[in-house]
């Protein structure tokens, strides 16, 4: 155990827990969980399974569209850290595409001595030649950024290059990038992210260049935005006191003039000219008022004026039970994903003679709709479709005729069926769920249940084909529950304000109740419930295990927040005030003690055995939540069950092997905990 803190709480370890003794600590209880798990005789099994799903060559490469190209980052069995690779867009349209590498990690990896994780590309547009490659040590958030010359496969000698940090970067010229600076203590907000944006010239130290915009040190983040469009160049600084507010500048030679938006809108792009937005409130303007959640556009001419005079144009606004969960962008349209009921829709629009016209994009119902990739210098872009029970499909907008690429099934379907249900939470509002269960399921309560959520930061939960649950759980019996609970973005803004800071029990409410209702239907009983959710979804976990300890058999708990009384003392932390609240503050103190989960442990509560799953490298979600919440259990003579993956930042996993791992461990648990007899059925 590590040594006691000098505060009252032997487990606190905030300074502890980034020294040897934590490191220690954590592979010994490692090697206790892989010990008993890797025991189970379904356990390899499970393991080669999933790991054949997440390396299997019939998957969709799913790729972004640059020009007349597309690029692609694949994993395999023979890539376990991946290629980064291209083929035309008409090759890649072919069922069996040729792909040409532009960067293979593992060999990299191996040059270099590094475990680089691919964290995407920053291309100057629009000839797309050059970029800025992001590369990740073991799956961190914090990257270091190097130019790369795509043509001739290699980095540029003396080139654009960033040391490890959470900067941005944007092209203004060739020669020329906005740097968000994150490199050094005093261009760092309090929540550790960049609050200094500069320009950086090629061929000189990246901070010499002159600051253009200097936020304060209790922002959220300060950073640079660059949108090239064939009607032209714009950049933008956009300050970012909190999570959900934006303060856009519009950037004119050195001097930064602002864009008359509300401060809580959610900017999502720029089109012809303008800036699109999505409202997180209603905009009361002089004669109207533009309502929660529409979608608007803002001429970027309009910069400097008051929003009395910002004449924004309303592009879409939502029903009731719809909202927008994502914005894209062709030469001449706006791409809308949709939720309908937490179903997917795809919406075009275009403007034609001052005004704005939609049509949908057809696509299956029942599912879930989006885009996978815009080009901004042409029409194409890619969508996909997928379902509970429908493998992922790939659409290309300039063929009709049907997917260009599909994914075969990877597990057996047959008899399953899916339901929307809803649930009655404690305030009385309705909670939908949906449910994938076998055909003629019997209601008596003894139907193994894996009961997932999240209920934050405004993330939508929408149905998605579960290749791994599918094989290891559903073929066997088990049956899967995604319940659409407040704090996400399900039904828009006012979804997620419905628990945000001294509203967050509600969240925990909706939760329960789908449980209570699995029970009260018949489908489930405690002692056949187990319930997954990872970052604020393992903070779901955490108030679940101590406040309806109960309801369930099992919890798995990924990558999560546990000490709500001082999670903003570790960077990020502080970003997430606007959504929990600031446990000092004399008002939601109070309120977030009655929740947090690592305060609520108490001895002599018959608690579910927990699996609590992190990572070293995690610098989003620190891993001190995860082992000294683990500590207190065990010190209380709780069974818990502890997997810190030395590497994979806060997704958990840093390639296909180490998800597989994860994966057979968290179902042989599930296996021993509910009662799921036999392995594989094939």
């Amino acid at each position: 155990m590590l040594e006691n803190s000098t505060e009252t709480d032997p487990h606190l370890w905030l300074e502890e827990v980034n020294g040897e003794k934590a490191l220690a600590w954590a592979r010994e209880r490692n090697k206790e969980t892989l010990a008993e798990l890797q025991a189970d005789p379904r356990y390899q099994g499970f393991y080669d399974t999933a790991l054949g799903i997440l390396d299997a060559k019939d998957r969709i490469p799913y790729a972004g569209i640059y020009g007349d190209l597309v690029y692609n980052f694949w994993r395999d069995a023979e890539h376990v850290k991946g290629l980064w690779r291209r083929a035309p867009l008409a090759e890649y349209l072919k069922q069996d595409t040729a792909w040409e590498t532009v960067l293979d990690l593992d060999k990299l990896s191996e040059e270099e001595k590094e475990t680089w994780v691919f964290s995407g590309a920053v291309f100057l547009q629009p000839g797309n030649r050059f970029c800025l490659l992001r590369l990740s040590r073991g799956g961190k958030d914090a990257v270091l950024i190097r130019e790369f010359d795509t043509v001739n496969k290699t980095f540029v000698e003396d080139g654009f290059k960033l040391e490890e940090s959470k900067s941005g970067v944007c092209w203004l010229d060739k020669d020329t990038l906005l740097l968000s600076d994150a490199l050094a203590p005093d261009s760092l907000t309090d929540s550790g992210y960049s609050r200094v944006v500069r320009e950086w010239k090629r061929g000189t130290p990246p901070r010499s260049g002159p600051v253009l915009y200097e936020g304060l040190k209790a922002d959220m983040m300060v950073y640079a935005m660059c949108s090239c469009r064939p009607e032209g160049t714009h950049s933008f600084v956009v300050r970012r006191p909190s999570f959900f507010e934006e303060e856009v500048r519009l950037l004119d030679g050195n001097t930064t003039v602002k864009m008359p938006l509300p401060r809580d809108a959610d900017v999502c792009g720029v089109f012809d000219g303008r800036i699109i937005l999505k409202l997180r409130s209603d905009w009361k303007l002089p004669g109207k008022t533009l309502s929660q959640s529409s979608v608007l556009a803002v001429s970027i001419d309009k910069a400097g004026l008051t929003e009395a005079e910002a004449a924004p144009e309303l592009i879409f606004e939502p029903g009731p039970r719809v909202t927008v969960n994502g914005v894209s962008t062709t030469k001449n349209c706006v791409l809308l994903s949709l939720l309908d009921n937490v179903k997917g829709r795809l919406l075009k629009l275009s403007r034609e003679g001052g005004a704005w016209k939609s049509e949908d994009v057809p696509v299956q119902a029942n599912g879930s709709a989006s885009v996978v990739s815009a080009d901004d210098f042409s029409e194409d872009f890619l969508f996909s479709y997928q379902s509970f029970l429908t493998p992922e499909s790939l659409f290309y907008s300039g063929a009709p005729g049907g997917a260009i690429k599909q994914t075969p099934p990877k597990f057996d379907a047959s008899g399953l069926e899916t339901d929307q249900r809803e649930a009655v939470s404690a305030d009385g509002t309705r909670i939908p769920y949906f449910i994938v269960y076998p055909g003629g399921m019997k209601p008596d309560g003894n139907n193994p249940v894996l009961l997932y959520g999240y209920g934050g930061f405004e993330v939508s939960l929408s149905p998605g084909y579960p290749p791994v649950t599918g094989r290891l759980w559903l073929e066997r019996g088990g049956v899967y529950v995604v319940a659409n609970i407040r704090g996400g973005g399900e039904f828009g803004a006012a979804w997620h304000q419905a628990a945000l800071l001294e509203k967050r029990q509600n969240a925990y409410d909706d939760f329960i109740a789908v449980a209570e209702d699995l029970i009260k239907t018949g489908v489930t009983a405690p002692s056949r419930l187990a319930i997954k959710g990872g970052s604020n979804g393992g903070l779901l976990m955490g108030v679940m295990l101590t406040q309806r300890p109960d309801l369930f058999k099992a919890v798995l708990c990924g990558v999560p927040l546990l000490d709500m009384l001082r999670y903003t003392k570790l960077p990020p932390g502080a970003s997430w005030a606007a959504e929990y609240g600031d446990p000092d503050s004399p008002e939601l103190g109070p309120v977030i003690a009655k929740y947090s989960p690592y305060q609520n442990i108490r001895a002599g509560v018959n608690y579910p055995d927990i699996f609590l799953e992190t990572s070293t490298k995690d610098d989003r979600v620190h891993p001190g939540h995860a082992r000294k919440t683990a500590a207190k259990l065990l010190a209380l003579g709780k069974k818990v069950y502890y997997y810190e993956n030395m590497d994979g930042g806060h997704g958990g996993a840093a390639n296909n092997k180490e998800a597989a791992l994860r994966s057979a461990l968290e179902f042989v648990l599930l296996s021993q905990k509910l009662d799921v007899p036999g392995g594989l059925t094939r």
